[in-house]
């Protein structure tokens, strides 16, 4: 399983843990390409009874149908308000101190609503921030945990918003989702092999938008997957890339040698050079160059283990 938990990102649980009973609603900035995959479970564990605003962030990148379906999947949860916004919406933006209001319910006349706003690295949590500010007060970049200290902000509409430094869990579990936050950029190229995300995103980029991948790179078909005889399996604790690459249908490698092959890719000799066909494919996906794409529904939740609480059985 995938670990990546720096140590600042133990002093950020500890600093939410201590600052929530003074908090009456919470803001989890989720990217709206990945809802399920970039929303943090420890999150969920520590904010269980606050109410929560889930912001969809990115929304420009996203696909707006598959959008619409994450707003009223959150909607119909209790305690819980979406809104999908990019960073351009203005208008959109505006609305979120009368829905933390909402959410609050009835907060005493002298102060401020308290506002926790949290979200795994490279979510677009400071960019929301500095937007609602109207100026630049959160450091934004690229890289994940650029944010790695608790700052506080007073925003017009009586919000007192704390930011938090970018969570990550410690373990992810479902591999699926370690997948798709490496292919969006939330967690370092070094943290998964590079070659293989890819070829998990390729492959899954065929079977939700074949014709955005035929489109954007010239490919006149996307190969299916081959899978792997049983007596080759290797025995894991979950979904092997293998067993990706079969759930999906495609052969992500042959597409991202297909993609090198129509970028630069080719060496001496008729040589592919995978790499350069997964450095093209991740960019241009991060850039949003595919067109708008969402990378799971709420279909795509994994059903929770039968010793679990609200497991059927």
């Amino acid at each position: 399983m995938l670990g990546w938990y720096p140590g600042h990102m133990n002093k950020a649980r500890r600093q939410i843990k201590e600052a929530l009973p003074e908090i009456d609603v919470v803001i989890e900035v989720l990217d709206a390409r990945l809802p399920y995959s970039s929303a943090n479970p420890m999150l969920a564990e520590l904010t269980e009874h606050k109410p929560v605003l889930k912001i969809l962030s990115r929304a420009d990148l996203a696909d707006a149908e598959r959008t619409r379906e994450w707003v009223a999947h959150f909607d119909a949860q209790a305690d819980t308000r979406a809104l999908a916004v990019t960073t351009t919406q203005a208008r959109e933006l505006k609305r979120i101190p009368a829905l933390c209001h909402e959410l609050a319910g009835q907060v005493r006349a002298d102060r401020d609503v308290r506002v926790m706003v949290m979200g795994i690295p490279n979510v677009g949590k400071s960019t929301l921030i500095n937007g609602l500010a109207g100026r630049k007060i959160a450091k934004t970049g690229n890289e994940p945990a650029v944010t790695k200290r608790q700052q506080k902000i007073r925003i017009d509409g009586r919000i007192a918003l704390t930011d938090t430094p970018g969570v990550l869990w410690p373990k992810i579990e479902d591999q699926a989702s370690a997948y798709r936050l490496a292919a969006s950029g939330a967690i370092r190229d070094t943290a998964i092999d590079y070659l293989d995300v890819a070829v998990v995103a390729a492959a899954e980029l065929a079977r939700r938008y074949p014709d955005a991948l035929k489109g954007r790179f010239k490919l006149k078909e996307l190969p299916a997957y081959t899978p792997v005889p049983e007596a080759d399996r290797v025995e894991a604790d979950g979904p092997t890339q293998p067993d990706l690459l079969a759930r999906a249908g495609f052969d992500g490698q042959a597409i991202v040698a297909a993609i090198a092959g129509k970028r630069g890719g080719l060496r001496a000799g008729g040589e592919v050079d995978l790499h350069r066909g997964a450095e093209v494919l991740l960019h241009e996906l991060r850039d949003g160059k595919l067109g708008r794409l969402t990378l799971e529904t709420p279909a795509d939740i994994p059903a929770p283990p039968s010793d679990e609480p609200g497991a059927d059985g």
